[in-house]
């Protein structure tokens, strides 16, 4: 396994649409594990191909146990309910603005063997699911911002919902 390079906001990469996977091969092994490895190592809560610099249709998202899922040609089957609350992204480091996002969010996609199989999630996991398939899209969550916050902001709305993310046990 190997560390990958982040690619920044500005990379033309990010804004582009991914293609499909249509091989499960030892390549996609290969990349798979270093984007786990590259997003414990950024202690972040997703990773989308084009994060890496891979137009590939597949991301990585940290469940509510902190298990990393593997989505390859993840797509949003529903989603319901809504949330607002503070997100940031590894592409756009130490920026931070208040997006709304579904509550539940249930997803289909395949494993690295090209198994096809269905996942939900809530809270945080429902907005890493919208966030890291956003990528795929060649879209950024600052499409969703007025501002960003100031680490001041940041720092009383965590402070204020303490307890919300205590239960959650992760920030983005």
């Amino acid at each position: 396994m190997a560390l990958r390079n982040i690619v920044k906001k500005g990379d033309p990469i990010l804004n582009k649409k991914c293609r499909a996977v249509t091989e499960y091969n030892e390549r996609l092994h290969i990349l798979l594990d270093d984007m786990k490895e590259t997003l414990a190592d950024a202690d972040g809560a997703g990773l989308a191909g084009p994060q890496v610099g891979v137009m590939r249709r597949i991301c990585i998202v940290v469940n509510e146990d902190g298990e990393m899922l593997e989505l390859v040609n993840p797509e949003i089957l529903e989603s319901d309910g809504e949330q607002t609350g503070p997100e940031g992204c590894l592409s756009l480091p130490g920026k931070y603005g208040m997006v709304t996002r579904p509550d539940h969010v249930r997803v289909r996609a395949f494993d690295r063997n090209g198994n096809a199989f269905e996942v939900e999630g809530t809270e945080m996991t429902a907005r890493c699911f919208c966030h890291e398939i956003e990528h795929l899209d060649g879209h950024m969550f600052d499409e969703h911002v007025d501002h960003f916050l100031t680490e001041e902001e940041l720092r009383a709305y965590y402070e204020e919902h303490e307890d919300e993310y205590e239960e959650e046990g992760a920030e983005e």
